[in-house]
């Protein structure tokens, strides 16, 4: 058994232990367009939805998750989950970025795009890599230098191979110091 899956059932075996189950704990559900005001207005999302903006964000439904983690598109039915720790204590531009990010995902999603591809490691996957070059073109028109977008870019489940593939893929110059 590999050690993230024996980790799993560790703290699975842990959560039984508690006199109630967290996974019991009720996730709040929105609609995007009532809980992010003013999105439907933005150009970049504009640039996604095109002309199904407003429709695309009043259909959505956005699930606020007490589990820790960012945010994410439910493969079951294409909602958008999103952690209300990241929400109440995440980088505001990183959140703005990651939901431009999760809104191209979502894009793809109604297109019937397959968002989990297995055949590709996750800096590899095409739905990957469009959802983050849209995101970078983003984060440069607001002025991001590439070493800011560079933080952005790297997250904790990458490894440092990873991380440099990814920026490749997206045109994003590494400075030494982000290595």
């Amino acid at each position: 058994m590999a050690s993230s899956e024996h980790s799993v059932f560790r703290v699975l075996r842990l959560l039984r232990k508690l006199p109630f189950n967290p996974l019991d704990i009720p996730n709040q559900k929105v609609i995007f367009s009532d809980y992010f005001k003013g999105f439907e207005k933005n150009q970049a999302v504009r640039g996604i939805f095109g002309r199904e903006t407003d429709e695309a964000l009043s259909r959505l439904k956005v699930e606020l998750s007490w589990i820790i983690g960012y945010m994410y598109v439910d493969p079951s039915d294409g909602h958008l989950v999103i952690s209300k720790n990241y929400l109440n204590n995440g980088d505001r531009t990183d959140i703005y970025l990651d939901l431009i990010h999760e809104l191209c995902h979502i894009k793809q999603f109604t297109n019937g795009r397959e968002l989990f591809d297995p055949r590709y490691e996750y800096v590899d996957r095409p739905t990957e890599i469009e959802a983050y070059r849209y995101t970078v073109k983003e984060a440069r028109r607001l002025g991001l230098s590439d070493e800011r977008i560079c933080r952005y870019l790297r997250t904790e489940w990458m490894s440092d191979e990873d991380f440099l593939r990814l920026a490749k893929s997206v045109n994003v110059q590494v400075p030494s110091t982000s290595r």
